[in-house]
């Protein structure tokens, strides 16, 4: 295959409509045919399930926040809503789905909330089944209170990992039938914020990155209890950066051997290699996202590219990735999308 879908999750505040779809053309190396897949208010963060099969998106709905079910056509990756689920508030932040995509679940930064949804058979959305509502608050002055940034689901499904940059803390929940309860509570170090999580593939290693301190922090994780312990914080950004700097995403190679990690501010993209012993990070470079503000980026389905997404400029990035290296070489910049957020392949 030559040719891979994509789609972006956006801000509609300006001029963006919903959720943007792409194609990254690896002949000709650059992303062209970006066009619009969706109509919807606000999808900032859009998730693809396991089979390629569906498209949950976080969405508003006048004054209710929720997430919206799509089908994916896999010729043409066009986007068909099955249905919506919402309820009263800000829209959700971030939107997870297990492996057989029987179970969705959002996390909401703006009202504290982790919410899980059952799924039927095609993928649609049933009403809510668990709400669970954050508590606490940090030192920094963004962290008056709980704000959820991620919910998603441990390597071994047993769990649910919520992610608050307003309290410092990883909670762990178990998840069965869709209920979610509280198992575990890892504290971050005070005023870190940390924002969004990834596991390395043997499962055991996991990384956060902070938004407030632009630090990953390696954790290990006990899949017998759903715990984590703490290894190291390691800086995202120049000792000398002294300008604002928001820690956004955070991914892994499937391979395990790099992580990577992007800087609003600084406006890059920091390179880890991953010691295999210890799960500990090795500061390789920075490439720059050639753009303002970078939210999110993926690397494609063979991991010989990543695509970065620069919120402030309208922007999407294509970079050529050495799989040996892990480094990021600049292929193609200024692909006009509006308002990205989140970047994802199908």
């Amino acid at each position: 295959m030559t040719k891979f879908i994509g789609y972006v999750g956006t801000y509609t505040k300006e001029e963006s409509e919903g959720v943007y779809q792409f194609t990254l053309d690896t002949e000709k190396k650059e992303i062209v045919d970006v066009k619009l897949a969706a109509k919807l208010d606000n999808p900032t963060y859009v998730t693809v399930s396991n089979d390629q099969k569906n498209l949950y998106a976080v969405s508003k709905e006048g004054e209710k926040g929720g997430v919206t079910a799509f089908t994916i056509n896999p010729e043409t990756g066009e986007l068909t809503k099955l249905n919506s689920q919402s309820s009263e508030g800000a829209p959700p932040c971030h939107v997870g789905v297990n492996r057989d995509r029987s179970n969705v679940v959002t996390a909401n930064y703006h009202t504290a909330k982790i919410e899980s949804y059952l799924t039927n058979e095609d993928g649609s959305l049933n009403p809510v089944t668990s709400v669970i509502e954050h508590e606490g608050s940090g030192p920094h002055e963004r962290q008056e209170k709980p704000h959820l940034h991620f919910a998603g689901f441990t390597p071994d499904e047993r769990y649910v990992i919520a992610v608050d940059l307003g309290s410092d803390r990883v909670y762990t929940y178990s998840v069965l039938n869709g209920k979610l309860e509280e198992n575990q509570v890892f504290a971050t170090k005070p005023g870190s914020g940390p924002r969004h999580i990834v596991f390395h593939p043997n499962g055991i290693f996991a990384y956060v990155m902070t938004e407030l301190s632009s630090e990953v922090i390696v954790l290990h994780y006990n899949e017998g209890d759903g715990s984590f312990t703490k290894q190291q914080y390691i800086r995202t950004i120049p000792e000398d950066f002294k300008k604002t700097n928001d820690g956004s995403a955070i991914h892994i190679s499937s391979d395990g051997k790099f992580v990577y990690a992007a800087n609003r501010g600084h406006n890059s993209i920091a390179v880890f290699e991953v010691n295999q012993e210890s799960g500990q990070l090795n500061f390789l470079e920075w490439t720059s996202t050639e753009g303002n503000w970078p939210r999110d980026f993926v690397l494609d389905p063979t991991e010989e590219y990543l695509v970065a997404t620069n919120q402030k400029s309208n922007t999407m990035t294509l970079f050529s990735r050495d799989k040996s290296t892990g480094k990021l070489v600049l292929l193609h910049s200024g692909v006009k999308v509006p308002e990205p957020v989140c970047v994802k392949f199908l």
